[in-house]
């Protein structure tokens, strides 16, 4: 019998612990919430949720030794979901706080601006841009979940496999290697969400 992945989802006093974990455990895979940097060398993957302020997170990260321990993790090509925050939290510069991310991609977090009402809360229509793992089986359309007021600028449009349009095109997926990050909530967003995390356990699975 195929054993079953371990995804460590980083506990650091924000997120949504929970609800990721019976996603990822209907997904397929075995979850352990740590508050601990060295349980990451375990686990076969993780994933870094995120509800909150980045100021706030970053510092609880830094603070408690995830920020090195997910870089060097990263590092030796172990795969990594950010969800929502987390995925704003791979980049460096950020305007929330202000504050400095992983520095894991290249790029910037900025406040959505203009006409668009803030925070982007609701369901949303996702468009491909580019083969990802995670959008394996998934339709062109589909709708996600999103909740945020900060959007993801990355220097690298190639890493960019998914958008949406709110008044304006907004980054939903990226991509570097085994590193992804959504700007939604799958664990929000019924089947297709679903769909996604058990993608994730197959990209754990192969690597």
């Amino acid at each position: 019998m195929t054993r079953q992945p371990l995804i460590a989802v980083v506990d650091y006093g924000a997120g949504n612990l929970h609800s990721v974990r019976r996603a990822l455990e209907k997904a397929g895979a075995s979850v352990l919430l740590t508050s601990e940097p060295a349980d990451l060398d375990a686990a076969d993957g993780l994933v870094l949720p995120g509800v909150g302020s980045a100021s706030a997170a970053m510092e609880r990260l830094n603070s408690r030794g995830f920020a090195d321990a997910l870089r060097d993790q990263v590092g030796r090509g172990k795969p990594l979901l950010g969800v929502c925050l987390g995925m704003q939290l791979f980049y460096g510069a950020n305007e929330e706080g202000p504050t400095t991310g992983l520095g894991l991609l290249d790029g910037e977090v900025r406040r959505m601006r203009g006409d668009r009402k803030v925070p982007h809360m609701g369901w949303n229509s996702l468009d491909a841009r580019g083969e990802s793992p995670l959008l394996e089986g998934i339709n062109e359309g589909s709708h996600a979940y999103f909740v945020h007021s900060y959007q993801v600028m990355p220097a690298s449009p190639e890493e960019v496999r998914a958008t949406c349009d709110y008044q304006g095109e907004v980054v939903a997926i990226v991509q570097k290697g085994s590193l992804v990050g959504t700007q939604f909530h799958p664990e929000k967003s019924g089947d297709v969400g679903l769909k996604m995390y058990e993608n994730f356990v197959g990209m754990v699975r192969a690597w």
